[in-house]
């Protein structure tokens, strides 16, 4: 009797998963996500990691900045993307403050993965926020870090700005990014970093980096998902490309963006400090 071939479920994405890409030199995708029909959307085109930013705060809710972004916020998010997900990694970005110091993270940590259905919180920053990000991964919480431009230090930076262009801080963007990954982080995101050091970087750490306005050289790349749509108002980021020029969904946008990550097409030069 004949029967139509049941397609094998595909595995879900964790933590070695991704180490074990790093070390075979395949792509990781990885794109933000704030409900649970984007994140059905990111589901069927296939993407590695699902990110509930704090980015929310100014393409969701039209803020200047993602510092007004609360705890409550991030985990009401975070609850609706894990219900359209079921294979991508999810990660959930800690909020402005909600880390800062080891009991207040740990808090934070565990609202986000017990109550928000995240597998993984993401924090920016090292110095202090190395001692945080060790105390979560000496308790099995999954940590993904975040240097280069870092927008909860938008103020201290004076705006949104390459990062680590000059010798010296290219230095201590090298030693932070040791620094987060001794101390236990899983992942590390690079943000708008000159993508020789960011290739620098990706070389010499054993985590996988994922870049966003950091070349092609890091292990995976991320975008808004706004920004991929061309729908964020105002000037596109340099490090963006819509994806949905040329195609006649947002399906095929999504899937074009798998396509072009995997394939190492983007980002290309022009998307790249």
């Amino acid at each position: 009797m004949y029967t139509d071939p049941i397609d094998k479920p595909r595995p879900l994405v964790t933590v070695p998963a991704l180490r074990s890409r790093k070390h075979n030199g395949e792509k990781i995708t990885a794109l933000t996500c704030y409900d649970a029909s984007f994140a059905a959307a990111l589901e069927r085109a296939e993407l590695d990691i699902a990110l509930v930013g704090d980015s929310l705060g100014m393409v969701v809710q039209g803020q200047d900045s993602t510092l007004p972004v609360t705890l409550e916020q991030m985990v009401y998010h975070c609850k609706a993307v894990a219900r359209g997900l079921r294979t991508p990694l999810l990660i959930a970005d800690m909020p402005f403050m909600s880390y800062r110091d080891v009991p207040v993270a740990m808090d934070s940590a565990t609202r986000l993965l017990a109550e928000g259905g995240a597998a993984m919180v993401k924090v920016e920053g090292a110095g202090w926020v190395v001692d945080v990000i060790k105390a979560l991964a000496e308790r099995d919480v999954p940590v993904c870090a975040h240097l280069g431009l870092t927008p909860q230090s938008v103020h201290k930076l004076g705006g949104y700005r390459v990062q680590g262009k000059l010798e010296a801080q290219a230095q201590q963007l090298l030693e932070d990014a040791q620094a987060v990954s001794n101390a236990g982080a899983d992942l590390l995101v690079l943000e708008c970093v000159p993508a020789e050091l960011a290739t620098r970087i990706t070389r010499e750490v054993p985590i996988p980096t994922i870049g966003i306005g950091a070349g092609a050289g890091c292990d995976g790349q991320i975008l808004v998902v706004y920004d991929l749509l061309g729908l964020t108002p105002g000037k596109r980021p340099r490090f963006s490309r819509n994806f949905l020029q040329g195609h006649d969904s947002i399906e095929a946008a999504l899937a074009a963006y798998v396509e072009a990550v995997r394939a190492g097409s983007f980002p290309g030069p022009e998307h790249s400090y």
